[in-house]
């Protein structure tokens, strides 16, 4: 008798509390490194800008380090390697109240601020030089004139890109199972492991994956939409 699907094995008890944490933890994922990595990008993006060398070089080797290394060396790089420079008390303690998800948002926040910096740039290079200068002869300091005039013109035509980058690091937080976290994937897999149930535990995996995308990509074409229509 061959192999008969059975969803409900997984979709019950001890299973499905499993799945619903591992969604729960890549949420906690996503939102969060979402959020540090676009106020960072927002940082990197306004000194970059700033006419000074040194600054431009630091924010240039931060982005080409992040864009060009694998995401998952640099979950490694994070989980491994900065613990070794830590005091084994410091160690344990971050052990206790769970390193690994910590660490992952670290990364995640600072490869997807990277990209997403970037992204400010592109949009900031569209806006005409004399803006800034207009903005500064009114009295407006430097932050001052990328506050209310500059990054709000950037962030929206740097929209679109920004919402791509949403979706990949979305789909990026599975990643974080490579160093233990216990987000969607890696429940998935310790249910396959323990149940054998290969077929269902993916297959429902990849169903809740595919239907926070088609919500993100919707949101996203809602924001597009709206953006278009302000600027008409």
């Amino acid at each position: 008798m061959g192999y008969q699907l059975d969803f409900g094995k997984v979709l019950q008890g001890e299973y499905l509390e499993l799945i619903l944490q591992g969604v729960q933890t890549t949420m906690v994922l996503f939102v969060l490194s979402w959020i540090f990595g676009l106020v960072l990008a927002i940082v990197l993006t306004v000194v970059r800008a700033i006419e000074f060398r040194p600054t431009q070089w630091l924010v240039a080797a931060f982005v080409e380090y992040h864009r060009n290394v694998p995401v998952l060396i640099q979950l490694f790089v994070w989980y491994f390697g900065f613990a070794v420079v830590l005091p084994d008390a410091v160690n344990d303690y971050l052990n206790e109240v769970g390193a690994e998800i910590g660490y992952a948002i670290v990364a995640l926040a600072l490869n997807k601020a990277a990209y997403m910096s970037e992204d400010f740039r592109s949009g900031m290079r569209s806006i005409h030089p004399a803006q800034m200068e207009a903005a500064r002869s009114i009295g407006l300091t430097y932050l001052g004139a990328m506050r209310w005039v500059i990054l709000p013109q950037a962030w929206r035509l740097a929209l679109p890109a920004l919402l791509g980058q949403t979706l990949i690091l979305f789909k990026g937080t599975s990643l974080a199972a490579g160093i233990g976290v216990a987000e969607l994937s890696y429940q998935a897999r310790y249910i396959e492991e323990q149940s054998f149930r290969i077929f269902e535990a993916y297959g429902i995996a990849t169903a809740i994956y595919m239907l926070i995308c088609f919500a993100i990509m919707w949101l996203s074409s809602v924001l597009s939409e709206r953006f278009r229509l302000r600027v008409k």
